[in-house]
Protein backbone atom coordinates (compact mmCIF):
# COMPACT_ATOMS: atom_id res chain seq x y z
CA UNK A 1 0.00 0.00 0.00
CA UNK A 2 1.05 3.50 -1.19
CA UNK A 3 1.88 5.79 2.29
CA UNK A 4 0.78 9.24 2.96
CA UNK A 5 4.42 10.45 2.88
CA UNK A 6 5.16 9.07 -0.49
CA UNK A 7 1.70 10.57 -1.80
CA UNK A 8 2.33 13.72 -0.30
CA UNK A 9 6.48 13.89 -2.27
CA UNK A 10 5.28 13.21 -5.17
CA UNK A 11 2.79 15.86 -4.89
CA UNK A 12 4.94 18.55 -3.25
CA UNK A 13 6.86 18.70 -6.20
CA UNK A 14 3.61 19.76 -8.38
CA UNK A 15 3.61 22.95 -10.06
CA UNK A 16 0.98 25.71 -9.94
CA UNK A 17 -0.33 26.16 -13.12
CA UNK A 18 -0.37 30.19 -12.62
CA UNK A 19 2.21 30.74 -10.40
CA UNK A 20 4.85 27.98 -12.01
CA UNK A 21 6.22 26.99 -8.78
CA UNK A 22 6.04 23.54 -6.35
CA UNK A 23 2.55 23.74 -4.28
CA UNK A 24 4.83 22.02 -1.63
CA UNK A 25 7.17 25.30 -1.67
CA UNK A 26 3.86 27.79 -1.91
CA UNK A 27 2.28 25.73 1.37
CA UNK A 28 -0.69 24.84 -1.03
CA UNK A 29 -1.33 21.48 -0.04
CA UNK A 30 -3.93 21.60 2.89
CA UNK A 31 -4.20 17.36 3.47
CA UNK A 32 -3.65 13.65 2.00
CA UNK A 33 -5.71 11.51 3.19
CA UNK A 34 -4.85 7.04 2.24
CA UNK A 35 -7.70 4.71 2.61
CA UNK A 36 -6.27 1.70 1.32
CA UNK A 37 -7.16 2.49 -2.69
CA UNK A 38 -8.70 5.67 -1.80
CA UNK A 39 -6.63 8.67 -1.89
CA UNK A 40 -8.06 11.86 -0.89
CA UNK A 41 -6.52 15.20 -1.31
CA UNK A 42 -7.12 18.71 -0.60
CA UNK A 43 -5.47 21.79 -2.14
CA UNK A 44 -5.41 25.18 -1.56
CA UNK A 45 -6.17 27.88 -4.45
CA UNK A 46 -4.69 30.91 -4.56
CA UNK A 47 -7.75 32.51 -7.04
CA UNK A 48 -10.60 30.52 -7.60
CA UNK A 49 -12.36 29.78 -10.85
CA UNK A 50 -13.43 26.29 -12.29
CA UNK A 51 -10.70 26.58 -15.02
CA UNK A 52 -8.15 27.02 -12.11
CA UNK A 53 -9.55 24.10 -10.76
CA UNK A 54 -9.65 21.99 -13.84
CA UNK A 55 -5.70 22.64 -14.55
CA UNK A 56 -4.57 22.01 -11.30
CA UNK A 57 -6.99 19.05 -10.82
CA UNK A 58 -5.01 17.72 -14.19
CA UNK A 59 -1.61 18.42 -12.82
CA UNK A 60 -2.36 16.46 -10.29
CA UNK A 61 -3.71 13.70 -11.64
CA UNK A 62 -0.96 13.41 -14.06
CA UNK A 63 1.46 13.28 -11.83
CA UNK A 64 0.11 10.18 -9.55
CA UNK A 65 -0.86 8.40 -12.56
CA UNK A 66 0.55 4.79 -12.66
CA UNK A 67 0.98 5.07 -9.06
CA UNK A 68 0.57 1.24 -7.72
CA UNK A 69 -1.92 1.02 -5.07
CA UNK A 70 -4.13 4.01 -5.85
CA UNK A 71 -7.67 2.67 -6.89
CA UNK A 72 -9.43 5.78 -6.46
CA UNK A 73 -8.53 9.27 -6.25
CA UNK A 74 -10.76 12.45 -5.05
CA UNK A 75 -8.94 15.91 -5.36
CA UNK A 76 -10.56 18.43 -3.76
CA UNK A 77 -9.86 22.75 -3.24
CA UNK A 78 -10.30 25.07 -1.05
CA UNK A 79 -10.17 29.15 -1.41
CA UNK A 80 -7.22 30.73 0.12
CA UNK A 81 -8.05 33.24 2.80
CA UNK A 82 -7.56 37.10 1.82
CA UNK A 83 -4.64 37.18 4.97
CA UNK A 84 -2.86 34.01 3.33
CA UNK A 85 -2.73 34.78 0.05
CA UNK A 86 -1.49 38.24 1.24
CA UNK A 87 1.19 36.05 2.93
CA UNK A 88 1.76 34.64 -0.48
CA UNK A 89 2.01 38.28 -2.54
CA UNK A 90 4.59 39.00 0.30
CA UNK A 91 6.69 35.62 -0.18
CA UNK A 92 6.79 35.90 -3.95
CA UNK A 93 7.67 39.80 -4.32
CA UNK A 94 10.77 39.12 -2.16
CA UNK A 95 11.38 40.71 1.24
CA UNK A 96 13.56 43.34 -0.55
CA UNK A 97 10.44 44.23 -2.69
CA UNK A 98 12.22 43.75 -6.02
CA UNK A 99 11.36 46.34 -8.58
CA UNK A 100 11.15 42.98 -11.00
CA UNK A 101 9.34 38.97 -10.64
CA UNK A 102 12.08 37.88 -13.20
CA UNK A 103 14.14 35.24 -10.77
CA UNK A 104 17.46 35.96 -9.32
CA UNK A 105 19.00 37.20 -12.70
CA UNK A 106 18.69 34.16 -14.33
CA UNK A 107 16.23 35.25 -17.05
CA UNK A 108 17.65 35.95 -20.73
CA UNK A 109 15.88 39.06 -21.77
CA UNK A 110 15.41 39.22 -25.58
CA UNK A 111 13.79 42.34 -27.57
CA UNK A 112 12.84 41.40 -30.85
CA UNK A 113 13.28 44.57 -32.93
CA UNK A 114 12.57 44.84 -36.98
CA UNK A 115 13.10 49.23 -37.18
CA UNK A 116 10.35 48.90 -39.60
CA UNK A 117 6.76 47.25 -39.57
CA UNK A 118 5.32 44.36 -41.49
CA UNK A 119 8.15 42.09 -41.35
CA UNK A 120 7.11 39.20 -39.56
CA UNK A 121 8.52 40.29 -36.07
CA UNK A 122 5.54 39.39 -34.14
CA UNK A 123 5.27 35.97 -36.25
CA UNK A 124 9.25 35.40 -35.33
CA UNK A 125 8.69 35.97 -31.65
CA UNK A 126 6.12 33.98 -31.43
CA UNK A 127 7.59 30.89 -33.09
CA UNK A 128 10.51 31.32 -31.66
CA UNK A 129 9.43 31.43 -28.17
CA UNK A 130 6.75 28.63 -28.93
CA UNK A 131 10.00 26.65 -30.29
CA UNK A 132 11.87 26.97 -26.76
CA UNK A 133 8.90 26.32 -24.66
CA UNK A 134 8.48 22.75 -26.50
CA UNK A 135 12.04 21.81 -26.05
CA UNK A 136 11.64 22.60 -22.36
CA UNK A 137 12.79 26.00 -21.57
CA UNK A 138 10.66 28.42 -19.68
CA UNK A 139 9.65 30.87 -22.01
CA UNK A 140 8.09 34.33 -21.54
CA UNK A 141 6.71 36.90 -24.16
CA UNK A 142 6.22 40.34 -23.20
CA UNK A 143 4.10 42.29 -26.15
CA UNK A 144 5.79 45.65 -25.87
CA UNK A 145 4.26 47.08 -29.11
CA UNK A 146 1.44 48.78 -27.32
CA UNK A 147 -0.20 50.21 -30.66
CA UNK A 148 -0.14 47.44 -32.35
CA UNK A 149 -0.06 44.10 -29.63
CA UNK A 150 -0.35 41.20 -31.84
CA UNK A 151 1.05 38.37 -30.02
CA UNK A 152 -2.03 37.12 -28.46
CA UNK A 153 -3.77 36.50 -31.33
CA UNK A 154 -0.98 34.80 -32.86
CA UNK A 155 -0.67 32.46 -29.65
CA UNK A 156 -4.45 31.67 -29.39
CA UNK A 157 -4.59 33.28 -25.52
CA UNK A 158 -7.40 35.97 -24.20
CA UNK A 159 -8.93 36.89 -21.05
CA UNK A 160 -8.27 38.96 -18.44
CA UNK A 161 -5.19 37.82 -16.21
CA UNK A 162 -5.24 37.63 -12.13
CA UNK A 163 -4.09 40.64 -9.46
CA UNK A 164 -3.67 41.24 -6.85
CA UNK A 165 -1.51 42.99 -3.98
CA UNK A 166 -0.05 44.94 -7.12
CA UNK A 167 0.82 41.56 -9.13
CA UNK A 168 -0.07 40.13 -12.24
CA UNK A 169 -0.44 37.20 -13.45
CA UNK A 170 0.68 36.40 -17.40
CA UNK A 171 -1.49 33.99 -18.98
CA UNK A 172 0.01 31.11 -21.03
CA UNK A 173 -0.29 29.58 -24.59
CA UNK A 174 1.71 26.73 -25.79
CA UNK A 175 3.90 26.47 -22.55
CA UNK A 176 4.77 30.40 -22.90
CA UNK A 177 3.59 33.08 -20.67
CA UNK A 178 2.36 36.08 -22.05
CA UNK A 179 1.26 39.54 -21.00
CA UNK A 180 0.21 42.04 -23.25
CA UNK A 181 -2.12 45.34 -23.71
CA UNK A 182 -4.53 43.23 -25.35
CA UNK A 183 -5.34 41.43 -22.31
CA UNK A 184 -6.64 44.79 -20.93
CA UNK A 185 -8.39 47.24 -23.73
CA UNK A 186 -10.81 45.90 -26.57
CA UNK A 187 -9.84 45.48 -29.73
CA UNK A 188 -11.08 48.28 -31.25
CA UNK A 189 -9.78 50.87 -28.75
CA UNK A 190 -6.77 53.22 -30.22
CA UNK A 191 -4.00 52.98 -27.46
CA UNK A 192 -3.09 57.18 -28.00
CA UNK A 193 0.15 57.53 -25.41
CA UNK A 194 2.66 60.01 -25.55
CA UNK A 195 6.94 58.89 -24.25
CA UNK A 196 5.90 58.96 -20.17
CA UNK A 197 2.49 56.94 -20.12
CA UNK A 198 5.11 54.03 -22.81
CA UNK A 199 7.86 53.95 -19.76
CA UNK A 200 5.06 53.21 -17.78
CA UNK A 201 3.69 50.47 -19.00
CA UNK A 202 6.94 49.48 -19.95
CA UNK A 203 7.95 49.68 -16.20
CA UNK A 204 4.67 47.86 -14.82
CA UNK A 205 5.31 44.68 -17.46
CA UNK A 206 8.55 44.12 -15.93
CA UNK A 207 7.61 45.21 -12.30
CA UNK A 208 4.05 44.09 -11.36
CA UNK A 209 3.60 41.04 -13.60
CA UNK A 210 4.84 38.01 -11.48
CA UNK A 211 6.85 35.94 -14.82
CA UNK A 212 8.21 33.33 -12.24
CA UNK A 213 11.25 31.65 -13.31
CA UNK A 214 11.99 31.90 -16.72
CA UNK A 215 15.08 31.03 -18.67
CA UNK A 216 14.25 32.97 -21.75
CA UNK A 217 11.63 36.47 -21.89
CA UNK A 218 11.27 37.74 -25.19
CA UNK A 219 10.20 41.30 -25.66
CA UNK A 220 8.22 42.19 -28.76
CA UNK A 221 9.33 45.81 -29.69
CA UNK A 222 7.46 48.44 -31.61
CA UNK A 223 8.78 49.13 -34.70
CA UNK A 224 11.39 51.77 -34.82
CA UNK A 225 14.00 53.45 -32.58
CA UNK A 226 12.00 54.96 -30.10
CA UNK A 227 10.51 55.59 -27.03
CA UNK A 228 9.91 51.70 -26.03
CA UNK A 229 13.47 50.49 -27.24
CA UNK A 230 15.01 53.34 -25.19
CA UNK A 231 12.95 52.43 -22.14
CA UNK A 232 13.46 48.80 -21.89
CA UNK A 233 16.81 49.62 -22.20
CA UNK A 234 17.02 51.66 -18.96
CA UNK A 235 15.34 48.71 -17.66
CA UNK A 236 17.00 46.17 -18.83
CA UNK A 237 20.96 47.34 -19.52
CA UNK A 238 22.28 43.67 -20.00
CA UNK A 239 19.30 42.56 -22.47
CA UNK A 240 19.79 41.10 -25.81
CA UNK A 241 18.49 41.25 -29.27
CA UNK A 242 17.19 39.57 -32.15
CA UNK A 243 17.18 42.09 -35.21
CA UNK A 244 14.61 40.53 -37.97
CA UNK A 245 14.17 41.78 -41.70
CA UNK A 246 12.79 40.61 -44.97
CA UNK A 247 15.44 40.39 -47.99
CA UNK A 248 14.86 43.47 -49.45
CA UNK A 249 16.67 46.30 -49.25
CA UNK A 250 13.95 48.74 -48.19
CA UNK A 251 13.40 46.55 -44.84
CA UNK A 252 17.28 45.79 -44.60
CA UNK A 253 18.41 49.12 -44.39
CA UNK A 254 16.15 50.23 -41.31
CA UNK A 255 17.35 46.73 -39.72
CA UNK A 256 20.48 47.67 -39.36
CA UNK A 257 19.44 50.90 -38.15
CA UNK A 258 17.52 49.12 -35.50
CA UNK A 259 20.65 46.48 -34.70
CA UNK A 260 23.01 50.07 -34.65
CA UNK A 261 20.35 51.71 -31.47
CA UNK A 262 20.83 48.03 -30.01
CA UNK A 263 24.77 49.25 -29.78
CA UNK A 264 24.66 52.57 -28.56
CA UNK A 265 26.71 53.31 -25.47
CA UNK A 266 23.03 54.57 -24.03
CA UNK A 267 21.56 51.40 -25.22
CA UNK A 268 23.80 48.73 -25.15
CA UNK A 269 21.52 45.53 -25.37
CA UNK A 270 23.93 42.71 -27.28
CA UNK A 271 23.01 41.60 -30.86
CA UNK A 272 22.65 37.96 -30.74
CA UNK A 273 22.21 37.94 -34.58
CA UNK A 274 19.81 38.96 -37.76
CA UNK A 275 16.83 36.64 -38.84
CA UNK A 276 15.70 36.83 -42.31
CA UNK A 277 11.95 36.68 -42.40
CA UNK A 278 9.52 35.86 -45.39
CA UNK A 279 12.83 34.51 -47.53
CA UNK A 280 10.82 33.15 -50.28
CA UNK A 281 7.71 31.66 -50.82
CA UNK A 282 7.03 27.96 -50.44
CA UNK A 283 4.42 26.70 -53.40
CA UNK A 284 1.81 24.74 -51.27
CA UNK A 285 0.98 22.55 -54.61
CA UNK A 286 4.89 21.69 -55.51
CA UNK A 287 7.08 23.07 -52.47
CA UNK A 288 9.34 24.95 -54.95
CA UNK A 289 10.41 28.07 -53.43
CA UNK A 290 10.36 31.45 -55.21
CA UNK A 291 12.18 34.60 -54.14
CA UNK A 292 9.49 36.76 -54.16
CA UNK A 293 11.05 39.72 -52.16
CA UNK A 294 14.80 38.95 -53.24
CA UNK A 295 17.41 37.27 -51.56
CA UNK A 296 20.70 37.98 -49.33
CA UNK A 297 19.21 41.07 -47.39
CA UNK A 298 19.71 39.10 -43.94
CA UNK A 299 23.02 37.64 -44.58
CA UNK A 300 23.87 41.88 -45.66
CA UNK A 301 22.42 43.17 -42.36
CA UNK A 302 24.40 40.19 -40.07
CA UNK A 303 27.63 41.47 -41.91
CA UNK A 304 26.99 45.23 -41.55
CA UNK A 305 26.13 44.84 -38.17
CA UNK A 306 29.03 42.45 -37.54
CA UNK A 307 26.57 39.41 -35.85
CA UNK A 308 25.84 36.29 -37.30
CA UNK A 309 22.69 35.20 -39.59
CA UNK A 310 20.57 33.03 -37.32
CA UNK A 311 18.65 31.55 -39.98
CA UNK A 312 15.97 32.94 -43.00
CA UNK A 313 12.47 31.29 -42.58
CA UNK A 314 10.59 30.77 -45.92
CA UNK A 315 6.46 32.19 -46.31
CA UNK A 316 4.24 29.16 -46.32
CA UNK A 317 -0.24 29.54 -46.44
CA UNK A 318 0.16 27.12 -43.48
CA UNK A 319 2.23 30.10 -41.33
CA UNK A 320 -0.15 32.66 -42.22
CA UNK A 321 -2.91 30.12 -41.32
CA UNK A 322 -1.33 29.12 -37.94
CA UNK A 323 -0.95 32.86 -37.41
CA UNK A 324 -4.69 33.90 -37.85
CA UNK A 325 -5.34 30.86 -36.14
CA UNK A 326 -3.34 31.34 -32.67
CA UNK A 327 -1.72 28.19 -33.56
CA UNK A 328 2.67 28.99 -34.13
CA UNK A 329 3.57 26.75 -37.31
CA UNK A 330 6.36 25.48 -34.73
CA UNK A 331 3.53 23.80 -33.16
CA UNK A 332 1.01 23.06 -36.16
CA UNK A 333 3.62 21.74 -38.53
CA UNK A 334 7.48 21.65 -37.03
CA UNK A 335 8.32 19.59 -39.77
CA UNK A 336 7.43 22.60 -42.37
CA UNK A 337 10.20 24.22 -43.86
CA UNK A 338 9.22 27.03 -41.80
CA UNK A 339 8.64 25.22 -39.12
CA UNK A 340 12.50 23.40 -39.37
CA UNK A 341 13.72 27.12 -39.79
CA UNK A 342 12.31 28.51 -36.68
CA UNK A 343 13.38 25.69 -34.40
CA UNK A 344 16.81 25.60 -36.18
CA UNK A 345 16.70 30.02 -35.18
CA UNK A 346 15.50 29.00 -31.22
CA UNK A 347 18.07 26.34 -31.05
CA UNK A 348 20.65 29.22 -32.34
CA UNK A 349 19.29 31.98 -29.77
CA UNK A 350 19.64 29.35 -26.68
CA UNK A 351 23.46 28.41 -27.99
CA UNK A 352 24.51 32.00 -28.08
CA UNK A 353 22.15 33.55 -25.69
CA UNK A 354 24.97 34.38 -22.54
CA UNK A 355 22.20 34.38 -19.45
CA UNK A 356 23.58 36.46 -16.21
CA UNK A 357 23.24 33.78 -13.95
CA UNK A 358 23.89 33.80 -10.48
CA UNK A 359 24.21 38.06 -10.98
CA UNK A 360 21.21 40.15 -9.93
CA UNK A 361 19.27 41.38 -13.07
CA UNK A 362 19.36 45.23 -12.52
CA UNK A 363 16.42 47.31 -13.11
CA UNK A 364 15.13 50.72 -12.50
CA UNK A 365 13.48 51.24 -8.64
CA UNK A 366 9.89 50.80 -9.04
CA UNK A 367 8.21 54.04 -8.17
CA UNK A 368 5.46 54.05 -5.42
Amino acid sequence: MISEQQIREILEAVRDPEIGRPIGELGLLESVDVDGGTVRIRVFLPFPGTDRERRMGDAIQESLAGVDGIERLVVGFQDMSDETRDQLATELRGSGGSSTFLADGDTEVIAVASGKGGVGKSSVTANVAAALAAEGHRVGIMDADVYGFSIPGMMGVSGQPVGWNDMILPLEAHGVRIMSMAFFVSDETPIIWRGPMLHKAIQQFLGDVYWGDLDYLFVDLPPGTGDVSISLASFIPRGSMLVVTTPQDAARSVAERAGRMAQHPNIKLQVLGVVENMAGFVCPHCGEITDLFGSGGGRAAAEALGVPLLGSVPMQVSMREGGDGGTPIVVSDPDSPAGQAFRSIASEVARRAKSPVGRTLKLQARSS
